[in-house]
């Protein structure tokens, strides 16, 4: 592959830009490009590389585009020649196989803080496969976010207006004290597409929280959105076993599982 194209390849993966990768798998006859060409198509319609250019070549990010959304891989062949009915005019005298292949966005963690339960939260949502981004104003404790693959030395609120959040992102609230964690949640119930909000803490805190919200002219409806006090009742004490108790909650919440003991029938 070329080593540009490769590179912006893994870019994308690590931006998380849901982006195809639509490769000539064969050429046969007269054709604009050999196999293993390649070209990225992201889902305004930009794109880098080419397959070959001209019709064939927008036939090929329309197709990509009309299938944004689908997970599997597929082949799509183009005839380019005349005296096939599909072949959109062309007189090349060929046949070119697409192979097509979604680079979809997988789940990602925003996290909220760097303190210790973050970093056991961070390093669980990493080893399950999970992107990490971390949001702290103290780079001291920001460096200590080693499994993270993003740190952020910013205001929450700052941060998550600035995100392009989808159903797969999960944003977690655990901060140094409840004024950032209310400041965060305020910012987080403004954005509807976050796909699992959740916020440790007391359930007295929890309510003081929603309390001045509500004081701030948040709508009280919102909070049903809010897993908090966050993560399933396990007992849990150490930051180890609460990040455990969390994780669980936002699997059992994303996949809409029952969360029963695999040992009941």
């Amino acid at each position: 592959m070329n080593q540009p194209l490769a590179e912006e390849i893994a870019l994308a993966h690590r931006e998380r830009r849901a982006c195809i990768v639509a490769t000539v798998a064969a050429a046969k006859g007269s054709a604009p490009r050999a196999a293993g060409a390649k070209m990225i198509i992201y889902h305004a319609g930009m794109t880098s590389g080419t397959v070959g250019g001209g019709k064939f070549e927008s036939l090929v990010i329309a197709e990509a585009l009309a299938n944004f959304t689908r997970e599997e891989p597929w082949l799509k062949a183009y005839p380019l020649h005349e005296g096939n009915v599909d072949s959109f005019g062309a007189i090349c005298g060929g046949e070119v196989t697409v192979f097509f292949e979604p680079l979809q966005v997988g789940p990602a963690m925003h996290i909220i803080g760097a303190g210790h339960c973050a970093q056991a939260l961070a390093k669980l949502a990493a080893d399950c496969g999970w992107h990490v981004s971390i949001v702290d104003d103290r780079p001291e404790w920001l460096a200590l976010a080693i499994p993270a693959h993003r740190r952020f030395p910013t205001l929450p609120p700052v941060y998550i207006a600035a995100q392009r959040w989808t159903a797969n992102d999960v944003l977690i609230i655990v901060s140094r004290n409840y004024m950032i964690d209310r400041d965060a949640l305020g910012a987080a119930l403004r954005q509807p597409e976050i796909g699992y909000i959740g916020m440790i803490g007391s359930r007295k805190k929890v309510q003081q929280v929603f309390d001045e919200l509500k004081v701030a002219g948040c709508d009280e409806k919102k909070f049903a959105r809010v897993h908090a006090p966050i993560g399933l009742d396990l007992g849990s004490d150490t930051p180890p076993e609460i990040a455990v108790s969390v994780m669980a909650e936002i699997l059992q919440h994303l996949r809409k599982a029952s969360g029963r003991p695999l040992s009941q029938p």
